[in-house]
């Protein structure tokens, strides 16, 4: 069995979470009542950081505050998980400010997506600590989650045990696009993000594991150049298997002149299991993933599990 990477205690009624903003800043203020109220709603009791209100441009806060909110709330042991509010832009600016460290002696519940991709692979390599690709609750489609997404941001939020096996919501289907089993880590999120990190001391190790993808308001082209600049790399060469998920508003401005998105899958003639469409990413419903969390791809079984409790 691969090693997962360590995983910080699942939360507890009456337990202290951090909500900190660590790219963009939040354009709608009454939004994040609204994830506070949700937070009280769970029996946790959310304290903002000092980004949650901080506006630079178009970042939340300038990078000493982005980057402090984050080493407060892991160094901080009133803490218990912490709640990246939105994505934007910013999280890869504040990579070489954070004390990873500290966040390895001091393992929490960490959970975001989009540009918090660049913060999930930072601190899956560089702290060794499972994160989790979450929606976020000052999200404006947050307030319309359904039973299908807080499922799964529930059990990872609360339930020790992570074996499960995902799935898609009702009316939705995935393929698998290349067969065979595939079992090891999931990394991965933010296509984009993965890409810009490409050539950093932040470049994503794709090593034996199940690589996870998901972007939103990409043309065909774009996301043809980034795979194509993944493939190039190696790093499909050296992963155990790949899941594609929701590709939210990437359709091409001129549909006679473009390629599909399965079309520019297919053509990377990938040698791994390959899974299409799962649920997750810049959508609703979405699922959650634990990242640096054993899983298993099987078309045999056209399943998708989780499989360390």
């Amino acid at each position: 069995m691969k090693k997962q990477l360590q995983r910080s205690k699942t939360l507890e009624k009456g337990d202290k979470v951090a909500l900190i903003a660590p790219a963009g800043p939040l354009l709608q203020p009454e939004r994040l009542n609204f994830a506070i109220k949700f937070l009280k709603s769970l029996s946790l009791i959310p304290i903002c950081g000092k980004s949650c209100i901080a506006r630079h441009g178009y970042l939340a806060g300038e990078d000493n505050v982005r980057a402090g909110d984050i080493n407060w709330a892991f160094a901080d042991t009133d803490i218990k998980g912490i709640f990246c509010i939105r994505g934007g832009y910013g999280s890869a600016r504040i990579l070489n400010k954070i004390d990873f460290g500290v966040i390895k002696k001091n393992p929490k519940f960490f959970c975001g997506y989009s540009d918090i991709t660049a913060l999930h692979i930072a601190v899956n390599q560089k702290a060794d600590l499972m994160t989790f690709h979450t929606p976020m609750p000052c999200e404006t489609g947050f307030s319309e989650a359904d039973a299908y997404t807080l499922h799964f941001l529930h059990k990872f939020m609360f339930n020790p045990a992570m074996d499960t096996e995902l799935y898609n919501p009702q009316g939705s289907k995935w393929e698998f696009m290349v067969n065979g089993y595939a079992e090891g880590p999931i990394c991965g999120g933010n296509l984009t993000v993965i890409s810009s990190l490409m050539g950093t001391p932040y470049e994503i190790d794709t090593r034996d594991k199940i690589l996870f993808l998901e972007d939103i308001g990409e043309e065909p082209y774009k996301i043809d150049r980034m795979l194509n600049q993944l493939q190039m790399a190696g790093k499909f060469d050296v992963c155990a298997g790949v899941v594609f998920g929701n590709f939210a508003d990437c359709e091409p401005k001129n549909p006679t002149a473009s390629l599909t998105i399965p079309e520019i899958i297919k053509g990377l003639r990938l040698q791994v299991p390959v899974l299409y469409n799962f649920a997750c990413g810049h959508c609703m419903p979405t699922a959650s993933l634990p990242l640096g969390c054993i899983a298993a791809l099987d078309s045999c079984t056209n399943t998708f599990k989780i499989l360390q409790k």
